[in-house]
């Protein structure tokens, strides 16, 4: 399970972590288990951040938690959101076709757009919550919701592919104990936010699943990605727009 972990921190992030061993099925399996700790630990980061910084900047400061936030992703899960907006606005209802430019390499104006658009709702929101006597709440929950919303996915939803290493991850994924998580994890944020601000992702999370079978009959990696990024940034405005 300690390996897991380990696989999980090295896919999820940017952190310099260096071992080597056998990459089992088993363990790569396991490791989506491991998804929502990682969001833990970049809520850590986060919150940590947002202690050190001066209060006379908020839009410098959200600035800069915007940006730690994305170097320590890789912005991995932004490329997917980019290529599930290019997908989706050029694939027109052809699942073909939509795969297809999902593995584009390059984005599209409507790929630009869509990362505008969230980066922005992510920006505006750390303004706002900065400065809250209980900032450190939605700082640590949306990294957690974000992967959570992957092994929702994961759990309701076949993968499209058969191969590749997302394909290895859900035919071994732990489905029972996958499932007692997510469910833990999701009264745990309710219990800190109140449902007001966790149903909207929740929701979220099942427009995403249903956009998603309705189109190319399954998921991807691209999808996992787009949504954990509007995952997070839906709990942040539901927070601001509950508790500002």
């Amino acid at each position: 399970m300690q390996h897991s972990f380990l696989i999980a921190l090295q896919f999820l992030t940017r952190l310099p972590v260096n071992f080597s061993f056998d990459y089992s099925s088993q363990r790569l399996g396991q490791s989506p288990l491991f998804y929502p700790a990682i969001g833990l630990l970049i809520g850590l980061t986060l919150a940590t951040l947002a202690q050190l910084l001066p209060e006379q900047q908020p839009a410098l400061n959200a600035a800069l938690m915007l940006t730690f936030w994305v170097l320590i992703t890789g912005g991995l899960h932004l490329d997917g959101l980019a290529d599930c907006s290019d997908a989706w606005a050029g694939g027109l209802n052809d699942k073909a076709r939509t795969l297809k430019i999902m593995k584009e390499p390059t984005a599209g104006p409507i790929a630009i757009i869509f990362l505008v658009l969230l980066l922005l709702l992510k920006w505006t929101s750390l303004q706002s919550i900065l400065g809250q006597t209980n900032q450190l709440i939605p700082l640590l929950l949306a990294p957690v919701l974000g992967r959570v919303s992957i092994l929702l996915l994961m759990l309701s939803s076949p993968y499209v592919s058969t191969k590749g290493l997302a394909a290895t991850l859900f035919d071994h994924l732990p489905k029972q104990a996958a499932l007692l998580s997510s469910i833990s994890l999701i009264l745990i944020c309710i219990w800190f936010a109140g449902i007001t601000v966790i149903a909207p992702s929740l929701l979220l999370i099942a427009l995403i699943r249903y956009l998603s079978m309705q189109r190319i009959q399954g998921v991807t990696g691209d999808v996992y990605g787009a949504s954990v990024e509007l995952t997070e940034a839906c709990l942040l405005v539901s927070w601001v727009l509950f508790y500002e």
